[in-house]
């Protein structure tokens, strides 16, 4: 089991080199706000158009299958779960108020003198519709339900304890999209984007803030060793998981209490490790000299925006008025 290879969200595409990756990273940064900022209060044909787009544009990278099949795949089912759920929830709150009064309180007080039944004298024939006919009163009630004049429904399925209305739907939809834009942007930016590419992009348009001593560059930095880290972090639990199935521990027979402390054990292994390998980090900066980031600044990747960029950049103004056309109808 290799968890380098078998993680299936958030890892960096080395290999191969598509389009998306020769992108400037402020550009791939700028489509990456317009897909997390453009669904908000959007309408639901927009977030399914950003959806499709998303695949779109990874099956026009040319990124291998076997890398976003089960990225996609995992991602869709969960989707489709929270979707399917807010779907069968209830629309609205069903409460039902009780007033703080009785009802009868009134009543109860001052009791109404008893109705006295009259009829339509003799001498005045034409009165006679003020009486209710027996005919039409039954005629009234075994009346069958008039057809409505539009196929319009509010209450799309409706079986047993199941029942999806249009408002639970939509919720639905707008839930499962969202997330979905959410996640996989995400992904297919850091998919295509090396951390050190990330970090000095991030630099660049950080660099107005410096005017108020906001320390950039040390943030930078430090999320460049953040980002660095995760893959030792993956490789200290791989070698954990490989020494424990070494070892073949029968499970069955430690128990609950046994279990979690070799569990309480494997954890506390870890993070020695971890702190150990964060240890020799600081020692190897420590001995190449460097002091601070400002004196010791790593130039790892060269911004330089060409023809691609400013068509990726068009396009996002293009989207944009898009979003504000179309997204805010409905």
């Amino acid at each position: 089991m290799d968890l380098l290879r078998s993680l299936p969200l958030g890892l960096y595409l080395e290999q191969p080199q598509t389009w998306l990756h020769r992108l400037d990273p402020r550009v791939k940064l700028a489509w990456l706000m317009m897909f997390l900022l453009s669904p908000l209060l959007a309408n639901s044909l927009w977030r399914l158009v950003l959806v499709i787009a998303l695949i779109l544009l990874t099956i026009a990278a040319l990124i291998p299958l076997k890398v976003w099949r089960k990225q996609i795949g995992l991602l869709c089912l969960l989707c489709l779960l929270i979707g399917g759920v807010s779907a069968m929830m209830p629309d609205g709150l069903t409460l039902s108020y009780q007033p703080r009064l009785p009802a009868d309180e009134l009543q109860s007080l001052e009791a109404p003198p008893p109705p006295v039944a009259t009829s339509a004298p003799w001498y005045q024939p034409l009165l006679f519709w003020q009486q209710p006919s027996p005919v039409l009163s039954r005629s009234k009630a075994t009346a069958p339900p008039l057809p409505q004049p539009t196929p319009y429904r509010y209450v799309l399925f409706h079986q047993g304890p199941v029942r999806v209305t249009r408002g639970s739907f939509e919720l639905g939809l707008r839930l499962s999209t969202w997330l979905f834009t959410l996640i996989y942007g995400t992904n297919l930016y850091l998919l295509t984007t090396s951390p050190e590419e990330i970090t000095v992009a991030l630099e660049h348009l950080f660099q107005p803030l410096k005017r108020w001593r906001l320390p950039i560059t040390e943030v930078v930095l430090t999320l460049t060793l953040a980002l660095r880290f995760i893959p030792l972090v993956l490789e200290e639990i791989q070698n954990l998981i490989r020494a424990v199935r070494t070892r073949a521990i029968q499970w069955k027979k430690l128990g609950v209490r046994g279990g979690i402390q070799v569990w309480l054990m494997l954890a506390d292994r870890l993070l020695e490790n971890l702190f150990l390998r964060a240890e020799q980090v600081a020692s190897a900066m420590a001995v190449r000299g460097f002091t601070s980031p400002n004196h010791h600044q790593v130039q790892w990747h060269q911004l330089r925006l060409g023809y691609r960029d400013g068509l990726a950049l068009l396009l996002v103004v293009i989207v944009w008025g898009l979003r504000l056309w179309i997204g805010s109808i409905g």
